[in-house]
């Protein structure tokens, strides 16, 4: 098979979807890679490494003329959309719930689209979200540390705080990887940590292991309202695999907040947790409402590209063997997990999260492979 590894054009994505390691193995297994000239340079990976392991430098039109399965880090742009040719196999970080113009895209181009963030394993769990979502979860208290600074009009808070000074408060919604990684940070900074969550087990395994550290709440409405009032930063770490997020912090509630407090939404790449929250980019990465500073970073991992990119390669690469060396209809029938990552399958959406947010019922995978 013929893969190929694109540069990033989403603003500030230095993360590339393929280290040399990845190039080797499928080399090894007899495949072909293609890689755009510079594609790996934003995550400390020179043209060279990628040549060195055998892998075949391809401008643009070449590479995605050529390709039959394409990786990616993040969703294709409109600018990428017409490169896209049927039946190839898109490999990427897609999010389709909260963007119906992409999903009709990919429709139009008759592609078979998988999206890293909805393979999922029998016991529930997203080994190629998992990583990202440790970096977004550990960036995000950063991050809002940083916002809660002056300089960019946040309140002027430590969020440590020092001797004879209490430190900031922290909201964090969600006990999932996003959630926990979040906490870990947060408390580690020794800030006032709140966490809530739905799933009580959830809350039990952090209060195991932080104990006094942190408050643990029962995510209801009223719950959220009171604490939100108090935080100094609020982070959405909510998840609803292939589905928008649900919005658990209404406007209302963002108006009730402190003037400066930062909110850092790591879910709205599924469309958000937050009613005042939209997308942003590394380069213009918030805005305010009402005086509450707004972090909506879709690609909020791409701040540490290196250290992203090697992270997601390590867990996509026996995914990414297994659609070279069976075929993606071979490899979607033996592996369960990576039946779920399909989206999108020539023009059928499969995935029920997807479908929904479209307003239409799922076509079954089984179906599809006849």
């Amino acid at each position: 098979m013929t893969v190929g590894v694109p540069r990033e054009v989403k603003p500030g994505e230095h993360r590339v979807a393929l280290t040399p390691a990845g190039v080797r193995a499928l080399v090894e297994h007899g495949h072909r890679v293609l890689v755009e000239p510079g594609a790996g340079v934003g995550s400390g990976i020179r043209d060279d490494d990628y040549v060195k392991v055998g892998a075949v430098l391809a401008p643009v039109a070449e590479l995605w003329g050529d390709a039959e399965l394409i990786l990616k880090v993040k969703e294709p742009l409109p600018e990428e959309w017409e490169r896209l040719r049927p039946g190839q196999v898109l490999f990427a970080f897609l999010h389709l719930a909260p963007n119906p113009e992409l999903t009709r895209a990919l429709r139009r181009a008759d592609v078979i689209a998988l999206a890293y963030e909805t393979v999922q394993r029998a016991d529930g769990s997203l080994p190629l979200l998992t990583p990202m979502s440790e970096v977004a979860g550990r960036l995000a208290v950063l991050e809002g540390a940083y916002h809660l600074g002056r300089v960019t009009d946040g309140r002027g808070i430590l969020l440590s705080g020092v001797p004879g000074v209490p430190p900031g408060n922290v909201v964090i919604l969600g006990a999932g990887t996003v959630g926990t990684n979040a906490t870990r940070t947060a408390v580690g900074l020794g800030a006032d940590v709140a966490v809530l969550d739905v799933n009580l087990d959830r809350l039990r395994a952090l209060d195991d292991l932080y104990g006094g550290r942190l408050v643990t709440l029962y995510s209801s409405s009223f719950n959220i309202a009171e604490v939100v009032r108090r935080a100094d930063l609020l982070i959405g770490a909510v998840l609803v695999p292939g589905a928008r997020a649900p919005v658990l912090v209404t406007e209302e509630m963002v108006a009730t907040m402190k003037e400066g407090a930062v909110i850092v939404d790591v879910s709205v790449d599924q469309g958000g947790c937050v009613a005042t929250i939209r997308p942003t980019t590394l380069l213009e990465p918030t805005y305010r409402v009402g005086g509450v500073v707004h972090y909506g970073v879709a690609n909020l991992p791409a701040l540490v590209p290196r250290t992203s990119t090697f992270a997601l390669a390590n867990a996509t690469l026996p995914y990414v063997l297994e659609l070279a060396d069976r075929g993606v209809v071979g490899a979607v029938r033996e592996n369960p997990a990576l039946a779920r990552g399909v989206n999108v399958w020539r023009g059928a959406v499969v995935h029920p999260g997807v479908a929904a947010a479209l307003g239409e019922p799922p076509t079954p995978l089984a179906a599809l492979l006849g």
